[in-house]
């Protein structure tokens, strides 16, 4: 019931439960969008050059 009212799966409150006995409350605390970009802006000129190439200069 807690995970369809939250909208998650009943895995994410089973892990969350297990977390908050085992930590406490600030094992619970966000970390940060997971969505969040793991490249630098150098590192996105790059990545935009080789998707320009297409897939055939890839293999």
């Amino acid at each position: 019931m807690i995970a369809k009212q939250l909208r998650v799966s009943v895995r994410s409150v089973q892990r969350w439960c297990r977390s908050w006995q085992d930590g406490g409350r600030q094992t619970l605390q966000s970390r940060g969008s997971a969505a969040r970009p793991k490249l630098g802006g150098d590192l996105f000129v790059v990545l935009e050059q080789e998707l320009a190439k297409g897939p055939v200069a890839h293999g």
